[in-house]
């Protein structure tokens, strides 16, 4: 067995980055940008006013009450064309190009106007309510990273940069495989004994909540001529994902039953619980990650190595979001196996504690739904106390 560091390493070192594509800002939310977006011009373009009054030299109302001739306005998208002089004052809003030969901003509420004169009250400062042309940045300013992947606020930004489109990694195209004779799909008839697949449905939400696309290519019976078409079936896929089949029992043939079709191995079997029976090789030049059946174990393992992959695949630096808690319940003396404790999050005396669920059973997907988080257990870690600090993986980023 390797532990959970070395499987992510080689997982991740098992990809590269996919080629990019253009897409219409409208459609990049989600997408992860392909190299650094610079700003095409300053933003603000011009001084700006950012605030509703008159725009004037703040020398010309040093002494208060000063009068000042209104010779025009300036709304936003309608600059005023002249130049202010001495004694004179122009009408501005906000948003409006600063006229030339103006320093500052007197707020209307300062102000009192009769017809084309207007009293400035307080006196301003040189630079008040402006907004300097280049405030936010500058043309040929890194506006945002390759690398990044776009949220809404990005996306806002890119358009003030005038993206009209960006240059994107091509989202991964993930295959999902699941095998076994007792499986079936939701709604339809079960066999005796049999169970539904609905990993498949938590597996496909999960790529493409991370930035791929999954095709479920369907349910293989344990036979290993159903394993065939599996190179044709997957054909055109950045990354295999078979669910089931990766064990030691009879009835477990991933890699036996893909063998004569290609397939080599790179590991099989991971110091963790749950999850020990993974597998990760090629079909031929695609890379396949062979989960565990059981559904917690499949899903456990997805947020540990499919994401990292896809995130590989995107050029992203991948992070777990891990937050440090305390412990609400003793915990006994870890084995030889990373672990994964699922559990509640508790916000209590201004700190974060973490509450095991008492029932661990890698089966059970009531509990998985309802925990916030799973504490990670090295290996062989002694004993923990109520009130110890242990290290969460949040559920809630994924």
């Amino acid at each position: 067995m390797i532990s959970v560091e070395e499987a992510v390493s080689r997982i991740v070192a098992g990809f590269a980055v996919l080629e990019s594509e253009r897409v219409g800002i409208a459609h990049a939310a989600g997408r992860v940008l392909a190299k650094d977006a610079s700003a095409k011009f300053d933003q603000p373009p011009a001084p700006m006013s950012a605030m509703d009054g008159y725009a004037l030299r703040a020398s010309e109302a040093a002494n208060v009450p000063a009068r000042l001739c209104v010779i025009g306005e300036s709304p936003a998208g309608k600059p005023f064309a002249g130049k202010i002089g001495r004694g004179q004052a122009v009408r501005i809003f906000t948003g409006a190009v600063v006229p030339e030969g103006a320093d500052t901003i007197v707020i209307q509420e300062d102000t009192v106007r009769a017809g084309d004169e207007v009293t400035v009250k307080k006196p301003p400062r040189p630079g008040q309510h402006i907004r300097a042309a280049g405030l936010d940045f500058r043309a040929g300013d890194v506006v945002l990273d390759k690398g990044r992947r776009l949220t809404a606020r990005d996306v806002g930004l890119l358009a003030a940069a005038d993206f009209a489109q960006v240059e994107v990694v091509r989202k991964p195209h993930i295959a999902l495989i699941a095998t076994g004779d007792e499986l079936s799909r939701p709604g339809a008839a079960r066999a005796p004994g049999g169970i539904i697949a609905s990993s498949t449905y938590a597996l496909a939400a999960m790529v493409e909540k991370w930035g791929g696309t999954a095709t479920d290519i369907g349910i293989l019976p344990d036979k290993a001529e159903a394993f065939a078409s599996l190179p044709e079936a997957t054909r055109g896929a950045n990354l295999i994902v078979t669910q089931g089949g990766a064990s030691v029992g009879d009835h477990d043939l991933v890699q036996r039953a893909l063998a004569p079709h290609g397939f080599k191995l790179d590991f099989w079997k991971i110091a963790m619980r749950p999850g020990k029976p993974l597998i990760f090789g090629r079909l031929n030049a695609t890379p396949l990650l062979g989960l565990p059946g059981n559904p917690v174990s499949a899903m456990v393992c997805s947020i540990l190595f499919l994401r990292p992959g896809i995130a590989a695949m995107l050029g992203m630096t991948y992070q777990p979001a891990m937050r440090p808690a305390r412990l609400a319940t003793p915990l006994k003396a870890n084995g030889v196996r990373q672990d994964y404790i699922r559990t509640r999050i508790i916000s209590r005396d201004g700190a974060f504690w973490a509450e095991p669920f008492a029932l661990q059973d890698s089966s059970m997907q009531k509990i998985f739904a309802q925990s916030d988080g799973l504490i990670v257990r090295a290996p062989r870690a002694p004993a923990a106390r109520q009130g110890d600090r242990v290290d969460v993986l949040l559920l809630d980023a994924y």
